[in-house]
């Protein structure tokens, strides 16, 4: 075998280091764009060349197959062929087939592709919800459950110690869960979570199996080690055994996947659990400019608990460009058009369309600027999701629209009235599923409150067709163009030219966030991720109404506060429903307010507190009515925080009520004269 190119040509000391580190326990803490898949496929290069493993010992693990397929690649340009470069999946996969014989013997069982038949048949057994969103919903907390090593029978006392917010009562989830495995293994099936058990119970239980595969791989690489599940980790563990040759990649800053079992706990604690382990701190960024660095460092940089290990400072290699830029729009619409517009500009300038993003937080703000770009002629790829339109929720409730065109009143009672049957709730519901489906529909509410603004005797004929039309027009050839995407699914890309859009409180961070302070700060990471997706030029920017000539109450995402330079127009904070006004600030020493809880309370945390206790039961003791009657978790209905400003600024109408932070339009017609009523004397007790 021949080297290609030396594995310690053209690396930085830090990357030199990671590479040349003995064999042994290796952490690499890499930052975003520091070159970490280069570092950990010449550190494979290195170990090879040196004579340490021959390239067949060494097994690499990741989590996507497009970067399984990206390092092998780069590892074949070195000259190292015969790597294994897997996902946990396929290797878990690959080694069970080999050892199905020996373990469990007679034909092996068949791959389950797709859990949702299972999961359905299990939960009309037990006359649980069998529509499309609740069967996905309790797919992804089976699969969270298992990602955990959470059994059904423990389920329901897990959930309680984490308050998980569940897609329906833990012991008819933990009952669907059960009766998902027993017809799956009654059908002899497996499912892709069954791969890494069956491979982690086969090399623990079965000495020989664990001494072939121990003799076979001697080495062992696993990248984005931030995001492993316990599933996986037990995994990692039976493939080691008492052995110690384990490079480990991965950065806290980029943890974004806790609602799937995720934790940067095995990556935060390596060096613990390996007392001679190599450290190393990759923090040269060579993807993006200094200023957009220096945006990433910032908005990390207050992040609230953050552990030693995750610090990490990016530090900019590139050129100096363009600062970012920060902008305030007065609707959805009006933001998604003027982005649209300035794509067009960029991409007429010289930038590919292919190097433009715009990303959000959410699949259902897709369609403002699948319109936009539609409108200016700009073609565009959805990535990570289907396009709004093709949705099977939208499809229903665009069916729904048309076959009741003859319903009378306004526009918007109707149309509100007409989704309720497809899912429309006055509030968001519990499942991640369900809720994205809530989001589209609420998106289809919005649209026939844009359609009334310009067109105020729309009918739901009008609607319907305007409908068809939008659907129609967002429907163009498949091209290169930009692409829209949620942070989620940007992971792991770049582009020249980033659009982070919506940062509004209540969309980023996102509503149920609120009042969990590990779910807030995921929330920042994810806009962390966002900026570091962005080489040369990064725009952020939040509307304050969600359709022309609402009510301007929305605050742009806290998250801004400190990022947006004093001197650039947009570092006015919209502190109320106007336009305007000054950073907030304590209403009792007068400091400048950090933190949601701050800001909610309009005090700092460590100033003295005035609140009624008396009205801060009262209030507790309605919200647990409120919850139980809508059968959702109490926070749903008003985080702590919100309660306890409510009980200390005693507001007296709804203009008061409003300017409290986490009271926003539909809170406020929903549960403002019971919240005013409380304040009021009429409720007190009698003395």
């Amino acid at each position: 075998m021949t080297l290609l190119e030396a594995p310690e040509h053209g690396l930085d000391d830090e990357q030199l280091a990671a590479v040349t580190a003995p064999r042994g326990p290796v952490c690499v803490l890499a930052g975003a764009g520091t070159g970490k898949t280069r570092t950990i496929t010449r550190r494979i290069g290195h170990l090879v060349r040196t004579g340490h493993v021959a390239p067949g010992q060494v097994l690499a693990v990741t989590f996507t197959a497009r970067a399984a397929g990206e390092m092998r690649t780069r590892l074949r340009a070195l000259g190292v062929a015969g790597v294994q470069a897997r996902t946990f999946h396929a290797a878990s996969l690959r080694q069970l087939r080999y050892f199905w014989p020996r373990v469990v013997g007679g034909d092996q069982w068949q791959l389950l592709e797709g859990k949702l038949r299972v999961v359905g048949q299990a939960a009309a057994r037990l006359k649980a919800g069998t529509d499309a969103a609740s069967l996905r919903d309790f797919a992804g907390e089976i699969e969270w459950a298992k990602a955990c090593l959470i059994t059904p029978e423990r389920y329901p006392a897990e959930v309680a110690r984490m308050h998980r917010d569940t897609p329906g009562p833990a012991e008819q989830v933990a009952a669907v869960y059960a009766g998902y495995e027993a017809l799956k293994n009654r059908a002899e099936m497996l499912d892709f979570d069954d791969l890494l058990l069956h491979t982690a119970g086969a090399l623990e239980e079965h000495a020989s199996v664990a001494e072939e595969f121990r003799d076979r791989y001697r080495c062992f690489v696993v990248d984005e080690y931030q995001d492993v599940t316990p599933l996986q980790q037990r995994v990692l563990d039976a493939w080691l055994g008492d052995r110690d040759d384990l490079t480990v990649v991965g950065d806290a800053n980029q943890t974004i996947y806790t609602f799937a079992g995720a934790s940067p706990r095995h990556l935060l604690d390596f060096p613990r659990r390996f007392p001679e382990a190599t450290v190393v701190r990759l923090q040269r960024d060579y993807r993006s400019t200094p200023q957009v660095v220096a945006a990433a460092n910032t908005l990390i940089g207050a992040a609230r608990g953050r552990p030693a290990g995750s610090r990490l400072q990016l530090i900019g290699q590139l050129p100096p460009g363009a600062e970012p830029d920060f902008t305030e729009h007065d609707d959805e619409p009006a933001e998604a058009a003027a982005i649209a517009r300035q794509i067009k500009r960029i991409v007429a300038d010289g930038t590919p369309a292919a190097e433009i993003a715009v990303l959000f937080r959410i699949n259902a703000q897709s369609e403002v600027y699948e319109q936009a770009l539609t409108e200016v002629g700009v073609p565009y790829q959805v990535r990570g999701g289907e396009r709004f339109f093709s949705r099977p929720e939208v499809r229903r409730a665009m069916t729904m629209i048309r076959t009741s065109s003859q319903f009378q009143g306004p526009l918007i009672d109707v149309v509100r009235k007409v989704l309720v049957p497809v899912g429309l709730t006055p509030e968001p519901p519990g499942g991640a599923q369900q809720r994205a489906q809530w989001e589209s529909l609420l998106a289809i509410v919005e649209l026939a409150e844009e359609l009334v603004a310009v067109e105020p005797e729309a009918d739901m004929r009008r609607f319907a067709a305007e409908l068809e039309t939008r659907a129609d027009a967002a429907h163009p050839p498949t091209v290169q163009g930009v692409t829209l995407a949620s942070l989620h699914a940007a992971k792991g890309l770049e582009w020249d030219v980033v659009f982070l859009v919506g940062l509004v409180d209540g969309t980023l961070p996102i509503q149920h966030a609120d009042g969990d302070e590990d779910a807030i700060e995921e929330e920042r990471r994810l806009l962390y991720v966002g900026i570091t997706r962005a080489r040369r030029r990064v725009s952020l920017s939040w509307a304050l109404s969600r359709q022309p000539g609402g009510a301007r109450r929305r605050r742009r995402s806290r998250f801004l506060y400190g990022l947006i330079p004093d001197h650039h127009p947009a570092s006015r904070i919209a502190n109320t429903a106007e336009r305007g006004g000054s950073k907030p600030r304590c209403r009792v020493c007068g400091s400048p307010l950090l933190g949601i809880d701050a800001l909610k309370m309009q005090r700092c945390s460590d100033c003295p507190s005035d609140v009624d206790t008396d009205l801060l039961d009262r209030l507790r003791e309605w919200r647990s009515g409120e919850a139980r009657e809508q059968q959702v978790p109490a926070y749903v209905v008003f985080t702590d925080a919100t309660l306890t400003a409510i009980a200390e600024q005693r507001p007296s109408d709804r203009a008061a009520l409003v300017g409290i932070p986490g009271i926003g339009a539909r809170k406020l017609d929903r549960y403002g004269p019971a919240v005013l009523s409380l304040v009021s004397d009429e409720h007190r007790p009698e003395q």
